[in-house]
């Protein structure tokens, strides 16, 4: 026997090389059937059933489809843990004999094809996994799990919906709060950091009013179309001009829609933009920078009425609490090796974890776990072309199950006996 598989035998993992081939199941099964946001009703449903067959204390329906589950082991601690169950609308690129080829109606009644592109199904998998080794150490620990399975991440409602229904009423107050997510990167490989860990998003649709014409007669019309393109180029100077390079931020225009034929100028034209900030100064300097853009522009057009920016959706920011993030590297070092634990700086991507902490008044840590084939990032990295790796939203975003899929669950464990009271 080697040294790190010593290591792991004196540890509750030591049972986890068994739990593998079910939880391979579990994750393959709940890939092949995903659910748009607060749409999880089958992933609750299957949730919930293993959290009671450990031995949880399981409510379900809380923000909708949300879950959570207690396991109370004598004095100590509360540590809550967290995944999201959501899917994205996306057809799936994948070829994977599991590939999903499932389809829902959307909140807009539209029938779209559904997919795990952003690797939720590995994230529940992990914590059913984590939640199935605590379940059968008991003997090693003191405290309470809760396990918080969470609706409608992808569209920054679950985290909010489940606080609405009670979360924080109906729930003991965790000592801590700590969450993972797989993204691009060495399969095996975490990385974290204190302070910022995931930027703030704020959603918004731009509703521009002009005069419709004939295409023959444009001086009749007050042209959206142009208005509009007008907004979309100068909407890029806000990160380019407005903003120091020491400053960081990301104005994304997802949608531009006007009009349905080519000779007909319409009436009005729909933006959708996305933000992405690192700094609440910041986030409001844009901001206020996007509603002057699109109202001075609409009045250069000599528009007939001022623009509608309505918000869509708005992501916090995710802060690791200082003491609670090094605690949790520590713990990881020690376990999965100085060389496998790297500080990486603040994602661009967005996440609704941090509301849990922030609003609970409780500390919280959210790190991310690599999920791309370590010989193939190698090559990528090597050869300059780490950006062509399908990332998650991507049709052909899909982790390698190994050793991703350990990695998380032994990572979610060894957090969260890093505040269970040792026995």
């Amino acid at each position: 026997m080697d040294k790190n598989q010593k290591h792991e035998d004196e540890t509750p993992l030591g049972s986890l090389d068994g739990l593998l081939p079910d939880l391979e199941h579990v994750y393959t099964d709940i890939h092949a059937h995903p659910e748009l946001s607060m749409q999880e009703e089958r992933t609750a449903g299957l949730v919930a059933e293993r959290l009671r067959r450990a031995g949880f204390d399981v409510t379900t329906g809380v923000g909708k489809t949300g879950v959570v589950g207690l396991l109370e082991n004598g004095d100590g601690p509360v540590v809550m843990l967290r995944a999201d169950m959501d899917a994205l609308p996306i057809q799936e690129a994948t070829g994977v004999p599991y590939a999903s080829t499932a389809s829902a109606t959307d909140a807009q009644g539209h029938t779209v094809p559904v997919m795990h592109a952003c690797g939720h199904d590995m994230h529940v998998t992990w914590l059913l996994g984590a939640t199935a080794v605590l379940a059968e150490t008991r003997t090693t620990w003191k405290g309470t799990v809760m396990a918080v399975f969470q609706p409608a991440e992808e569209t920054a409602a679950g985290a909010r919906a489940m606080i609405d229904d009670g979360l924080f009423k109906r729930f003991p107050k965790p000592a801590v709060v700590l969450g993972q997510h797989v993204m691009v990167g060495p399969a095996g490989a975490l990385g974290g950091r204190v302070g910022t860990i995931t930027s703030a998003a704020d959603s918004f649709q731009v509703r521009l009013f002009g005069r419709g014409a004939h295409g023959s007669m444009p001086q009749a019309s007050i042209d959206p179309v142009v208005m509009a393109a007008s907004v979309v180029l100068r909407l890029q100077t806000i990160v380019a001009r407005e903003l120091a390079p020491s400053e960081a931020a990301v104005v994304t225009v997802g949608a531009l829609q006007a009009g349905t034929k080519e000779n007909v100028i319409p009436d009005e034209a729909i933006i959708k933009l996305n933000v992405r900030t690192f700094n609440e100064g910041v986030r409001a300097r844009v901001l206020a920078a996007i509603t002057r853009i699109v109202n001075a522009e609409a009045a250069a057009s000599g528009a007939p009425k001022p623009p509608e920016i309505t918000p869509l959706d708005r992501y916090p920011l995710a802060v690791n609490d200082e003491e609670a993030t090094e605690r949790v590297a520590a713990v990881f070092r020690n376990h999965f090796s100085e060389a496998r634990v790297h500080e990486v700086g603040p994602a661009s991507a967005s996440e609704d974890f941090g509301s849990f902490g922030t609003q609970w008044g409780v500390p919280s840590v959210f790190w991310f776990v690599g999920g791309t084939d370590p010989d193939v990032y190698a090559k990528a990295k090597a050869a300059n072309r780490l950006n062509e790796i399908p990332s998650n939203h991507s049709p052909h975003f899909l982790p390698v199950l190994h050793p991703t899929l350990k990695t998380g669950v032994e990572a979610m464990v060894v957090a969260a006996q890093a505040w269970l009271a040792a026995v």
